[in-house]
Formats: structure tokens, C-alpha cells, sequence
């Protein structure tokens, strides 16, 4: 979950390195540095707990010159964030400079045999372990820098993303990967490498993703090589990505998240196009046309997910099974790679993460290859490992999510949802040609709808002052908003650090509804669809026990408005859609919350925006 980049051309390094963190800060905070070879082969590490910015301030006035070097941000994994831990990590001699992303699992065993021949260790990391074994095997071998990280690799277990400078030599970079997300940029006479390509996207468009268990030799004299960890030639595949600067920037918003809130309508544009007819309404989604057969065969479909992407599936399963009459089961991807489950060749697996490198996704997309089972992925970024590693899929195109809390890559992963429902439903006869119609029509609407929903964030805004007070929060949601009440706790809780939980709403009655009292506040979803009255009749049930209720409901509400604090009134479309624009008001409340209780909105302590270790 850390960030990496590293530069070797023609140019100062340092600059790039910084910028480079800047943009992959998302990836992690605890932590920052830099290693640079200066012409004399000088090679000069310095690194520092807290942000990037903290590091700027480190640097100040220090030997910085050097056309060559590495940097890296960090979430802490093994060891807790300050100087020492942090990364570059060099080797007891001081001549190779490491930085890792990723978890080696093997470390311990690896530590101790080093330190039976002469190691120490100032960390307490498994990366500073794998800088010292590479140099252990150099020097036992007296092999040069790149057998020896290849020797060192073959005896590691576990995830990791690598590059490696040496003392003495400013010409080259040794990059390696295995589970964790590396993508190397191809210049005019320089190189870069990066952990995503977005951190690197101003200097060139031209990027060659290196794949698992694969070794990238960077050479300022040389055109890029790739080896296998067996010593084998790779394929290099250089790729094209179009990617807008003004995307990576907050362009006048105070945060990433609610540029990317805002952002919405639009990205729904992007999501949609080219996939819905606006004439005929008709659905196409290539991935559906090209393995028709898988998908009109299909016995089951699995969902595997984590965290926001897990709830937008729980909608899927919905979407799902309404329209396309096929069981859905939807599992957490971290506990689905670990209980041996059970696959078929007639089962398909939907993969969904908005970075594409989520870990135990990707595994879970591993072991469902294995299987022999059909593999599907929603993903954002183009060129990620799941999107790689799939038979097909389609992406949500709704640009780089620069905030840790994810929202436009919710609303757009429920968006492709229903869009493959409809498409798999209308190969099925399953859906009929009105409510196909319907649907698509009303997808086709949802930019301007959210446009609408937009304009009560000023209300929101005000409303959110009266609940910072609060520790605790309940949200409430039935059939569809069920899961919208999950994801709006989680927005809740990953920015506000309030504790937040979602149920649905006629659990309230089987043990929450103990919880209730004047000072814990309820969000209750209560917008039409044909479980209304049952979920004003559960807001009724709080109001007698003297809950605080803010309800999301339709415009000219009256029944809800009676029973409830404070409402929140949203445009209503056809009901499977309206989970996209509840969500909308949902992340504006935990927003607002969170910076008036002067939380760090973007960047929320203990996470980071791209979960590539377990």
C-alpha cells in the first residue's frame, strides 16, 4: 500500500521523486524519503516520519544532485512509521539502497540466518531483511547487483514491488514485482517507475506494466529489458495512456473528495457513453457480446470484493438476480481466497475493485482461474492487474480517485452493474422490453440527476454542524439502500472517525434498536419503492424511543418529514438507480462532518487508498 517512484535520464531526480510522492501520497502518509547517486557514484539517502511535505522540509539545504534515484511514501506494515523504518532501506555496507511496497511474509526466518552470519539491523522491517539478503548473496556469489536480486526474490515469500540502486553505479535501476502494482514510463533518453502510472503521467504516455514475477532492468545507456525471475526473457508490451494532469489536481476544491463527489455527473457521462443508446435505449456491453454463451449459461455468479467495492456488489447481487433470474452470491475477497470454495466451470466470478490491485482480489481472481471459472472484472484503472488477469470486464471510467474514501468509483461500479444486468437480462429474455427501456432510460438521466442532487450539499452542509458531537451514528436501509446504508457508515467512519454502523431497517427491532437514545443520531433511507411503509413504520419505531432521525427521502414527503429531525430530499428515479443517488447526499454528510471536526478529509489516519497487501 505504499508508493513508489523512480527516475534515471537526463534530468535532476530530485524534483521528479517529490512530485512523484506527492501524487501517490494517497498510497500512504506515514512516512517519506529519497536515495540519489550523484555523478561521483555517490550515493545519499534521506528519509523521515510524517508526509511528504514533512520530507520536503528534511531536505532543505542537503546534497541533492543526481539524474538517478528512488522514492517512496509509506503505510506502515511491519515496524511502527518513524526515521528508521522508513524507507529507502540500505544494506549494512551502505552501497545498495532499497525501497519495497508489499509484505515478506518469510522474513523472520530470512532475519534470523542473516544475523547468524554477521547482520544487524537498525529497523524493524521486512524490507530492510531483503536489502541485506540481496547484498549477502552479491557479495557470497560475487555476482552483480541484478543476479543478485534475482538469487534474493527466489528465496522470498510473499508481495512486493522493489527497485534497487547501488553505490558507484548511476546508470541503472533494478525493479521487480510480484502482487503488488509497477508500471515503468519510457521517455526520450529517461526512464521512470512508479507504483501508478498516474504519478508519472506528465513526462511521457508510453508505459511498459511489469507482471508478477518479473525483473525490469532500467538503463539510462540501454532500452528497457524485462527478465523473467528464471532468467528468461519477457515480452515488453509498451502501452499508450491518455490521462489528463487537471485530474490529478484539486482544481480549487479544498479536498480531492469533494471534487471527486462533484464530479459525478459527469464521470456518469464518461461511465455510460458509448454503451447506452440514446435513441433505442439498448444496452451494449462488449464483454457480454463476446462470451455471450458464458453468461447465458451462467448458474451462479460470484461477487468478490473489499470494503466500498463489496457494497456496490451487494447492489449487483440485486441488479442481478432481479433482472437476469441467475443466483448471486457476493463474498468478501479476503475471506473467499482462504475457505477452499467451491467453483464450477458454469459459475462466473465478477471481481470488483476500483484500483485494480486490490490483493485479496486479486488472489480470489487466481484461485477462481485455477478453478477453471469464468472470470469478470470491474475495475477503474486501465492497465491494472485485475484487469489484466481477467477474461474480460469492463472499466468504470471515472479517472483517478485521488481521495482514500472512495465515491465516484462507487456510483460508477453500481452504474456498470446495472448497465451488465440489463445487458445479460435482455440476452436472457429474463427482463421485459418496458422495464429494459426504463432502466436504460433512466441510467441515460442520472448525470442530471445527480446534477440536482448536488444542490442540497449547501443544506448538508449546515446540517452536518449539529452532529459533531456525535460518537456514534446508525443508517438504515432496506431491499436496494440496504447496501447504500452500509457504504454511508463506512464514509462516516473512514473520514470522521466516528463509529458508524448500517443495518437494514427492520433489523432495528432483533438488538440495535437497544442502542437508541437522544444522542445517537439515525440516517434512515426512506425513499419510494415498494418497502416504504415498512421503513416509515421502523422510523416511527426510533422516534418513540427518542432517536434523532435525518431521513433521505423523496421531495414533498410529508408522511417522513412528520417523524423526522431533519430531511434530506432527493429527486426519486426508478427504484434499482436509487441507490446511486442516495449515496450522493450520504457522502456529502460524512464529508461535512468530517472537516468540521477538523479531520484531514483525504488523507484519514491508518489508511491508505489502494489496499495491495492483506
Amino acid at each position: 500500500m505504499c508508493g513508489i517512484v523512480g527516475y534515471v535520464g537526463w534530468r535532476e531526480a530530485s524534483p521528479i521523486l517529490i512530485k512523484g510522492l506527492h501524487r501517490l501520497e494517497y498510497r500512504g502518509y506515514d512516512s517519506a524519503g529519497v536515495a540519489l547517486i550523484n555523478e561521483k557514484g555517490e550515493l545519499n539517502v534521506f528519509k523521515c516520519k510524517g508526509k511528504v511535505s514533512d520530507l520536503e522540509h528534511f531536505i532543505q539545504g542537503k546534497e541533492l544532485a543526481g539524474s538517478i534515484g528512488i522514492a517512496h511514501t509509506r503505510w506502515a506494515t511491519h515496524g511502527e512509521p518513524n526515521d528508521a523504518n522508513a524507507h529507502p532501506h540500505c544494506s549494512e555496507s551502505g552501497e545498495i539502497a532499497l525501497i519495497h511496497n508489499g509484505i515478506i511474509e518469510n522474513y523472520r526466518v530470512l532475519k534470523e540466518a542473516l544475523i547468524e552470519n554477521g547482520y544487524t539491523f537498525r529497523s524493524n522491517t521486512d524490507s530492510e531483511v531483503l536489502v541485506n539478503l540481496i547484498e549477502y548473496i552479491r557479495t557470497t556469489n560475487r555476482c552483480p547487483l541484478l543476479e543478485a536480486v534475482r538469487q534474493a526474490l527466489r528465496q522470498v515469500v510473499g508481495a512486493y514491488a522493489i527497485a534497487v540502486i547501488e553505490r558507484g553505479n548511476p546508470n541503472r535501476i533494478i525493479a521487480a514485482r510480484q502482487s503488488s502494482p509497477m508500471v515503468v514510463g519510457i521517455g526520450d533518453g529517461e526512464y521512470f517507475l512508479s507504483s501508478d502510472a498516474a504519478s508519472i503521467i506528465e513526462y511521457t504516455r508510453d508505459f511498459v506494466y511489469v507482471n508478477d514475477a518479473e525483473i525490469a532492468v532500467i538503463d539510462r545507456n540501454a532500452p528497457l529489458k524485462v527478465l523473467t525471475l528464471d532468467n528468461h526473457d519477457a515480452r515488453i508490451d509498451i502501452r499508450k495512456l491518455e490521462l489528463s494532469i487537471s485530474q490529478l489536481e484539486k482544481g480549487g476544491y479544498p479536498h480531492f473528495m469533494l471534487k471527486e463527489i462533484y464530479e459525478q455527473p459527469r464521470t456518469l457521462v464518461d461511465c455510460i457513453r458509448g454503451r447506452i443508446n440514446p435513441e433505442t435505449c439498448e444496452v451494449k456491453l462488449s464483454g457480454v457480446i463476446d462470451h455471450r454463451d458464458r453468461f447465458l449459461q451462467a448458474r451462479r455468479i460470484i461477487f468478490v470484493a473489499c470494503g466500498t467495492s463489496w457494497h456496490a456488489s451487494l447492489i449487483g447481487e440485486h441488479l442481478i438476480e432481479s433482472i437476469c433470474r441467475i443466483p448471486v452470491e457476493v463474498e468478501y475477497a479476503s475471506e473467499f481466497r482462504y475457505r477452499n470454495p467451491i467453483l464450477r466451470e458454469d459459475d462466473i466470478v465478477i471481481a470488483v475493485s476500483q484500483s485494480g490491485e486490490t490483493a485479496d482480489t486479486l488472489a480470489a481472481v487466481e484461485l477462481a482461474r485455477k478453478a477453471g471459472t469464468f472470470v469478470f472484472g470491474i475495475c477503474n484503472a486501465v492497465g491494472s492487474s485485475i484487469a489484466r488477469a481477467t477474461d474480460s470486464g469492463a472499466y468504470i471510467h471515472v479517472g483517478p480517485e485521488i481521495g482514500v474514501a472512495s465515491t465516484k468509483a462507487f456510483t460508477g461500479q453500481v452504474t456498470v452493474m446495472a448497465m451488465l444486468a440489463l445487458a445479460i437480462g435482455h440476452e436472457k429474455g429474463t427482463v421485459s422490453e418496458a422495464y429494459y427501456h426504463e432502466v436504460a432510460a433512466a441510467l441515460l438521466r442520472l448525470p442530471e440527476t445527480l446534477e440536482e442532487v448536488l444542490k442540497v450539499a449547501p443544506q448538508i452542509a449546515d446540517l452536518s454542524k449539529i452532529f459533531t458531537y456525535a460518537r456514534n451514528f446508525i443508517y438504515l436501509g432496506r431491499g436496494y439502500n440496504y447496501p447504500t446504508a452500509l457504504e454511508g457508515a463506512l464514509k462516516l467512519k473512514e473520514i470522521s472517525y466516528i463509529h458508524a454502523e448500517g443495518y437494514p431497517a427492520a433489523e432495528m427491532k432483533h438488538g440495535p434498536i437497544a442502542l437508541i437514545d437522544a444522542e445517537m443520531p439515525t440516517v434512515a433511507i426512506a425513499t419510494p419503492d415498494h418497502t416504504y411503509e415498512k421503513t416509515a413504520s421502523n422510523i416511527e419505531e426510533i422516534k418513540a424511543r427518542g432517536g434523532r432521525i435525518i431521513a433521505v427521502c423523496a421531495r414533498d414527503d410529508e408522511q417522513v418529514r412528520r417523524s423526522a429531525d431533519y430531511v434530506i430530499e432527493v429527486p426519486v428515479i426508478t427504484e434499482c438507480l436509487m441507490p446511486i443517488v442516495v449515496s450522493v447526499p450520504l457522502q456529502l454528510l460524512a464529508y461535512y462532518i468530517a472537516v468540521y471536526k477538523g479531520r484531514n478529509v483525504d488523507q484519514p489516519r491508518n489508511l491508505a487508498k489502494s489496499v495491495t497487501v492483506e
